[in-house]
């Protein structure tokens, strides 16, 4: 059994899961590319709640994948609120999971602009309740942002859960 403490966030998530049982999760990933998914499948038995991920780091596969429509992939562009609500959602409906996180943003080095800046991230979190999204500004090395946007999905996708209970 895997006793590390940077796993207690899925572990939790997973024996909150499991106390829900039939209830599924599935993630939509953009610049996180799979660290969220990775991170949830790190608990033996996730199989019981995951249903599965999509890593959309092309437009094309955010808008034929996950539904998002092209016009709010032109603008505001693909790094925003909008596209991070419409994955987020998309993942639920696509994947058949009661909720969902995703990522969209910048992780770097490069690629940011002074209205888009290095570091900034959208994350959705789509269920039952309904879909919310955070913006936030990380800081540090493109990993640092990337573990950063993953820590705060698991927690977004947690309390979402626990809020239903």
């Amino acid at each position: 059994m895997i006793n590390h403490p940077e796993l207690l966030l899925e572990r939790e998530l997973g024996n909150l899961l499991r106390s829900t049982p039939g209830t599924m999760v599935a993630t939509a990933e953009s610049c996180t590319g799979g660290s969220i998914a990775r991170r949830i499948t790190s608990i033996e038995g996730s199989s019981d709640y995951f249903v599965g991920g999509i890593v959309s780091y092309s437009n094309q596969i955010k808008h034929r994948l996950l539904g998002v429509p092209e016009d709010i992939l032109e603008n505001p562009g693909a790094v925003s609120e909008s596209v991070a609500r419409a994955m987020a959602e998309g993942a639920c409906r696509e994947l058949g999971a009661a909720y969902s996180v995703s990522t969209t943003g910048i992780a770097g080095p490069g690629g940011g602009s002074a209205r888009k800046p290095v570091g900034l991230v959208y994350i959705g979190q789509s269920g039952p309740a309904g879909t919310i999204v955070e913006r936030h500004e990380f800081s540090g090395s493109r990993l640092n942002v990337i573990e950063a946007a993953t820590q705060r999905a698991l927690h977004m996708l947690l309390n979402a859960i626990r809020r239903a209970q």
